[in-house]
């Protein structure tokens, strides 16, 4: 664990400071930072899923607090396999809005992250281009927890859209059925520049910016290729 966090230190610092002064690049580098913790519980995401996803959505630190209040509940990042086919190197991030839903769940104002990942081609157009509740547009389950968990049943080769939770410590599977994610063309703007689409993002039409450098990393490190 001191290991872990002598590294996570290391990446975070090897970042540029406008990271720490810009909010989009803050977001893209707080991402980076939930997943390799995600990523470096013992049972987390099976190894099998996350070898088969084509896209993984980032949100972190989103507080239920703001969940009564209304608005945009969660803010974060979506990487994908680049190329045509989604499956490339892992691609620049397009910034992603997780908005309304119950979010099945009750922790106070505890700060929590959410995992998505995205198991199909269609659900990876359909994130890129438009709003898309979960549960109506693209179908979603809680996904299963553990590096070697059994993860090949219909329900989780079937479904579009895997979503994992993680609060007070405690990762697991979670409903995120009734909510929607769109993409957050204002913060994209602000990360490339009026030209790419968020498609065109992910498809290589932009640089990688210097704030991913974690979350790709550590993508790289636990599922560099598509199997």
């Amino acid at each position: 664990m001191k290991r872990t966090w002598i590294v996570l230190l290391a990446l975070i610092m090897a970042v540029p400071v406008m990271a720490k002064e810009d909010p989009v690049n803050q977001r893209l580098q707080n991402s980076g930072v939930a997943l390799t913790e995600i990523l470096n519980i013992p049972d987390n995401i099976p190894q099998s899923l996350l070898d088969s996803a084509r896209c993984v959505i980032v949100l972190p630190s989103v507080i239920k607090a703001a969940f009564v209040f209304g608005g945009s509940y969660g803010r974060g990042a979506m990487t994908c396999r680049s190329g045509k086919n989604f499956d490339g190197p892992w691609s620049p991030p397009a910034m992603m809005v997780l908005e309304g839903g119950s979010f099945g769940f009750q922790i106070g104002g505890q700060a929590t992250d959410f995992v998505l990942l995205v198991m199909n081609n269609r659900g990876a157009h359909s994130l890129l281009n438009s709003k898309v509740k979960l549960g109506a547009d693209a179908s979603a389950a809680a996904g299963p927890v553990g590096r070697n968990a059994a993860a090949d049943t219909d329900l989780y080769m079937r479904t579009e859209i895997l979503t994992y939770s993680r609060a007070r410590g405690v990762f697991a599977g979670i409903s995120l059925t009734g909510s929607s994610l769109r993409p957050d063309k204002e913060a994209d703007t602000q990360l490339y520049g009026s030209g790419p689409t968020p498609e065109q993002i992910v498809d290589g039409h932009a640089s990688m910016p210097a704030s991913a450098a974690i979350m790709i990393r550590v993508l790289n490190q636990h599922s560099p290729k598509l199997k």
